[in-house]
């Protein structure tokens, strides 16, 4: 998770980064907090992914995307050990004020991204949650947990300090490896009753969503630059990161694949859906996920909180209640665009994030890095071709999909009937 993404102090006037880093953090450490950035909720929408790109499609590119997604970081590394500062400052040093914005405003939008989605997915999964413990007899409609999701944000978005927020983030993470060692469980229990299931190689129609998804998966870029700079010797971060990606990407492609191959066509958006729903041990692993998305969601909220705040208001409100009443007015405003979008994007989850990932993460992770590292580092023609030609695929990538992407959304079918819409007992608001 994006969680302080990229609010570490300019540091502009320094020409080249001293040996040492800003923290104490040792390897392992390091290594624990991009483990925590990295799995969220992209895991758990990774079968349905699979279902839209088919197996072989979606292991081959899911392991692509990790691999250019580690190229692409470890320039992000190199770039800001020679520069230094922040994803924001790098920009601003090397290509000037409108870069800086630009990143900055990326990240917004990835991050608001990432809050609908979360606030979706929690939505979805306390409704199923909700519907199974009460036999089908009550139920709330994915709208309604949306505006309560956003009642219990509003607090959250008035903190200052995201150290504050983290015992929330110590839950969620033991609440996200509760719910993941249960789905691997009961995905092989499904294996070895029933086999594998229907599954295609290769999906025609659907397979630009994958991409997306794949990209939105890896969603912890925002902590690469502040987890780099709070170790002891940042020097050692290519090397943690990359063992921390080939983690990663067993995780997801282990997921992904065994959970298609356990659910096949009938694999839903949020795969925990697919477990049996009259068991009570899947209703409190539900449970369980959805407060740990719960509680990751204000984590993601501050990062686009904290950038926005600073560039639109130049006075501290630290002094000065008017001020802070007008930011805290302006924070309320965020958390209710967030839901505001996830409203919208409800019925159709996988699509949304397909987006999110093809629009709002691309540039992020295959655009802007290359282009730091070709001003900064790129010296020899082969460094400079290299990094023009990620720049050129990343903004081919990132049109084609998300168009695609817009379109499959627009022609999409109708979402195929749950586990209480087959029995037809389900009453509610």
């Amino acid at each position: 998770m994006e969680d302080s993404a990229l609010l570490t102090p300019s540091r502009r006037r320094r020409k080249r980064k001293v040996r040492g880093g800003t923290g104490n953090n040792s390897p392992m450490n390091a290594a624990l907090l991009l483990l925590k950035s990295f799995v969220g909720t992209g895991v758990l929408f990774l079968p349905r992914a699979y279902l839209n790109g088919g197996m072989l499609f979606s292991n081959l590119i899911l392991f692509g995307v990790a691999a250019l997604s580690y190229y692409c970081f470890v320039l992000l590394v190199q770039t800001q050990l020679k520069v230094g500062g922040s994803f924001g400052d790098l920009g601003g040093a090397l290509y000037g004020k409108h870069m800086r914005t630009l990143i900055l405003a990326s990240i917004v939008i990835s991050q608001i991204g990432f809050v609908a989605a979360y606030t979706v997915f929690t939505a979805a999964n306390l409704q199923a949650f909700v519907r199974a413990v009460s036999d089908c007899k009550s139920s709330i409609s994915i709208q309604w947990l949306i505006l309560i999701q956003m009642l219990i944000f509003l607090p959250f978005a008035l903190l200052r300090d995201i150290g504050k927020l983290a015992f929330t983030a110590l839950v969620a993470d033991a609440f996200i490896l509760i719910g993941l060692a249960y789905l691997l469980y009961y995905d092989i229990l499904t294996l070895n009753a029933n086999g594998i299931s229907d599954i295609i190689m290769f999906n025609k129609k659907d397979w630009t969503l994958f991409i997306g998804t794949a990209i939105f998966t890896f969603e912890g870029i925002g902590l690469i630059i502040p987890v780099q700079e709070s170790m002891r010797h940042p020097q050692k971060f290519p090397r943690v990161l990359l063992i921390v990606m080939i983690i990663i990407t067993v995780l997801f492609i282990g997921m992904g694949a065994i959970s298609y191959a356990a659910y096949g066509s009938q694999t839903e958006t949020v795969v925990l859906l697919n477990l049996p729903q009259d068991n009570k041990m899947v209703n409190g692993v539900q449970f369980l996920y959805s407060v740990a998305i719960l509680l990751s969601t204000p984590l993601q909220i501050f990062p686009a909180i904290r950038i926005a705040e600073t560039e639109l208001f130049t006075r501290s409100g630290k002094y000065n209640p008017w001020v802070k009443w007008q930011k805290n007015v302006f924070r309320f405003f965020v958390v209710m665009l967030c839901a505001a979008i996830a409203w919208l994007g409800a019925d159709h989850l996988d699509k949304f994030v397909a987006l999110v990932g093809n629009f709002a993460c691309i540039p992020l992770v295959f655009i802007y890095p290359p282009m730091l590292h070709y001003k900064a580092i790129a010296r020899t023609k082969f460094w400079k071709v290299a990094d023009i030609l990620l720049c050129i695929f990343g903004f081919i990538a990132m049109a084609y999909a998300t168009t695609l992407t817009a379109m499959s959304w627009a022609t999409a079918e109708p979402k195929h009937p749950g586990y209480c819409d087959e029995r037809g007992t389900t009453v509610g608001f």
